[in-house]
Parts: structure tokens; sequence; C-alpha cells
């Protein structure tokens, strides 16, 4: 069974057919890569599963439980945890405070240091451990919002561009951390730009066009398909049946 699936998943916004019949699923275990051109639909796609948007029509299933009505937060205590594209960390608190906040009520008195400390050394923060959230780099900050949304130990974490503005030693830090999170058990959904972390951890891709699932498939396949090329290059209009060819 899969753990996260959409079917027929649709959004609009007045007129405007954001997602368009989306089917997506995620099995347990899986690190899944959603891409696609700027206005493809990602973030809407995204915010659906969240629960911050409502869709149109269509059902979300987590677990095998349909939750397509639920609100954000019972999502998050059924499993799910969410790292937005802009950190949302507690500047003016310590690197250490940021993670005791969001870790206090999950934790025993007696667990909690010990499980911070295990986290920041995961972060390859502990030498910041006592600096002030703000005056971390942009990377850093990232690895702490990652920090933050994985300490609850979520069944599903997703990632709204990870590795946006990281330099390609960040990225490929930060891709290492997916996978050491997924060697563990972490079911993974990755919204993301850049090719070179969707190929260094993706087991699956899903490209969006026009709010349409165009092609999924392996990393290699979805390179090799000349008609994702093309919508990235803008070197054509893919035919209104493109979608329907999309990889098994």
């Amino acid at each position: 069974m899969a753990l996260l699936e959409a079917r027929a998943l649709n959004k609009h916004f007045g007129g405007l057919h954001v997602t368009n019949n989306v089917d997506l699923a995620l099995e347990p275990g899986e690190i899944h890569c959603l891409i696609g051109p700027n206005g493809a639909g990602k973030s809407t796609l995204f915010r659906l599963i969240l629960g911050e948007h409502q869709p149109s029509s269509g059902q979300i299933l987590f677990g095998g439980e349909d939750i397509t009505a639920l609100k954000s937060y019972k999502r998050i205590r059924r499993g799910m945890s969410v790292k937005f594209q802009v950190p949302g960390i507690f500047k003016a608190l310590s690197v250490r405070q940021n993670l005791e906040i969001a870790m206090q009520q999950h934790y025993p008195p007696a667990a909690l240091h010990a499980e911070i400390d295990r986290l920041l050394d995961f972060l390859k923060l502990e030498g910041e451990a006592k600096q002030l959230a703000g005056n971390l780099s942009h990377g850093q900050k990232q690895w702490l919002e990652i920090g933050m949304a994985v300490s609850l130990k979520p069944r599903l974490l997703l990632l709204d561009e990870p590795t946006a503005g990281m330099s390609p030693d960040e990225t490929r830090a930060t891709g290492d951390m997916i996978q050491r999170l997924n060697a563990d058990g972490m079911t993974v959904l990755a919204v993301e730009h850049d090719m070179a972390f969707v190929r260094q951890v993706a087991h699956k891709v899903t490209v969006l066009h026009l709010g349409q699932v165009f092609a999924q498939g392996t990393i290699d396949e979805i390179v090799a398909d000349e008609r994702v090329a093309a919508i990235y290059l803008g070197q054509s209009t893919p035919s209104t049946d493109a979608p329907e060819a999309a990889h098994a």
C-alpha cells in the first residue's frame, strides 16, 4: 500500500485550473522528487498534500486513510512534517533553543538534551549550538529547519526546494542528510529545481507541466526523455496528449 496517494486531484483558482487530474503515489521508504518548469503546479500540489489548500475535486490518502478534508495540523499529527523553501526558524534564539522548541513536547526531559545533541551532530551544527540562529549561513539555516522538521521522526517528510540558494558543496551535504534519513526508514517528497540534487537522491521523479503529470520514472529515464528537455528549454510546446504517454 502506498504511504501517500493523490487520486485525480484538481485545484481551481477562479477560472485557472492549476492542478489538473493529478495521480501520484509514494511507496514507503521512497525518495520522490517533483520537478517541472515554473508555473507547472508543483507548489500548489505540495500545499494540497499538506492541507494548506483544499482540492476542487479528487482524493488524498495517507497510510490508506482519506485525509482530503483534514486540516494541516491533523496531517502532521498523523506523521507528516514539512520544511518550506524559506526557513521558518526563530532567528533571535540559539540553534539549540530552536531544536528544543520543536522537540520539547515529544521527548521526556531526561532524554531531550541527548536527542538534541544527536541531531546537532547529524546537522553538522554542534559547533553552532549556542549561536543565534539568525547568524547562521543560509545553508546552515536550511539544515536547522530540516532538523526541526525531522525531530518529530515523521513517516513522510515534505521538502519545498530544500537546496534553494545553496552552494554545490552544501547541496551535496543536504543530499547526504536526506539519504541518511531515508536509510533510517523516512519517506521523502521533495519539490526541487536543482537537478544535481535530484540525481543524487531520487528513487523516482514526477514531472509536472501545465498542472498535469507529464512524465514519471527514474532520474535516468527522465533525463533521457526528449519531451522533458523540450518543456524545460522551451524548444516546443508538447501536445495535449503528451501526459497520457508518461512513463510507467
